[in-house]
C-alpha cells in the first residue's frame, strides 16, 4: 500500500499538543478533538474517505508549535497529491496547514527513521511585551548577556547524560543519554533565539535548557553552572522549566 509523507505547519496554541490521548490517562480537561494528530485524521479521513492513521516524528507538548513537523500515513488513494494537499488544506483550519506531500518508501517510518529533531525557543528580551508576539515567545525584561549564554550552552553538545534537564516526573522511566549535535543562541535585535539539535528529546528537556540559560543570561547562576548541572544528573539544580509557547520544532532530518 503506498506510503504518503505529510509535511505540516501548525500553531499549537490551541491544542493539547500532537498525541489523541487514551482517556483514562488524559487530564480532566482534555478533549480528544483538541489535538492536532485527532484534527489532521478527521479532515484525511473525509478527504480520502477511509480511516487513516498518522505516524509522527515528535510528538509536541500542549501549546507548542511546528514549522516542519512530519508524519506518515498508508493509504490506497490514487488522488495526485498536489489536489489531496489543496483538498486537505480547505478543510484544515488556519492553524494547521500541510505544506508538502511526498510518497516515502514503503518502510519509511517518520519517527523511527528521523537522524535528528531541531527545536528553536524564542525569548523577547526587552522592557515591554509584545501583544503580537506573546503567544510566539517567552517574554522577560530582565536584560540577558547573550555573550555568556552561547559560552555555557557550548558544554552540552556531545553525548551526555541529561537527567538534569528532563521532567522531573519521567526520570526514572526513560533512558536519559542523549546526543546534542549543535546548540546556538543568537540575538537579532529583541529577539533571542536558542536553537538546538539532537537525535531525540527528553520530555521537557529544551524548555529546562532554555530555563537555565536564562538564568545564567540573568546572572542568577554563575559563570560555569551549565557544566556542574549537567554533570550533577539532577533536575532541582536546572533553571525552570520555560512556558510551551515559545518553543517551535523546526526541520526533522532523514
Amino acid at each position: 500500500m503506498p506510503n504518503f509523507k505529510l509535511e505540516i505547519e501548525y500553531d499549537g496554541s490551541a491544542y493539547h499538543g500532537w498525541q489523541v490521548q487514551n482517556r483514562t490517562k488524559a487530564a480532566a480537561n482534555y478533549r480528544p478533538r483538541n489535538t492536532v494528530q485527532y484534527v489532521l485524521e478527521k479532515v484525511l479521513k473525509k478527504v480520502l474517505q477511509e480511516n487513516v492513521k498518522l505516524i509522527v516524528a515528535g510528538r509536541t507538548d500542549s501549546g507548542v508549535h511546528a514549522l516542519s513537523q512530519v508524519a506518515n500515513f498508508k493509504s490506497a488513494s490514487v488522488m495526485p497529491l498536489r489536489r489531496m494537499r489543496w483538498a486537505l488544506n480547505c478543510l484544515l483550519p488556519e492553524d494547521i496547514k500541510i505544506t508538502r506531500i511526498s510518497m516515502a518508501e514503503p518502510g519509511f517510518n517518520s519517527r523511527f527513521c528521523a537522524k535528528s529533531k531541531i527545536y528553536r525557543y524564542s525569548i523577547l528580551n526587552r522592557n515591554y511585551s509584545s501583544p503580537l508576539l506573546s503567544g510566539r515567545v517567552y517574554f522577560t525584561h530582565h536584560p540577558l548577556d547573550v555573550r555568556l549564554m552561547p559560552r555555557e550552552a557550548g558544554v552540552l553538545v556531545g553525548r551526555h547524560d541529561f537527567s538534569s534537564f528532563q521532567a522531573a516526573e519521567t526520570g526514572r522511566y526513560r533512558n536519559p543519554v542523549r546526543t546534542v549535535k549543535r546548540i546556538r543562541v543568537t540575538k537579532d535585535k529583541d529577539i533571542i533565539s536558542i536553537d538546538i539539535e539532537a537525535d531525540s528529546f527528553l520530555y521537557n528537556m529544551v524548555r529546562n535548557i532554555a530555563g537555565t540559560l536564562v538564568e545564567i543570561g540573568r546572572g542568577r547562576f554563575a559563570e560555569g553552572s551549565m557544566e556542574r548541572i549537567l554533570k550533577a544528573r539532577n533536575r532541582r539544580l536546572a533553571g525552570p522549566a520555560l512556558p510551551a509557547k515559545g518553543l517551535c520544532l523546526l526541520k526533522v532530518k532523514y
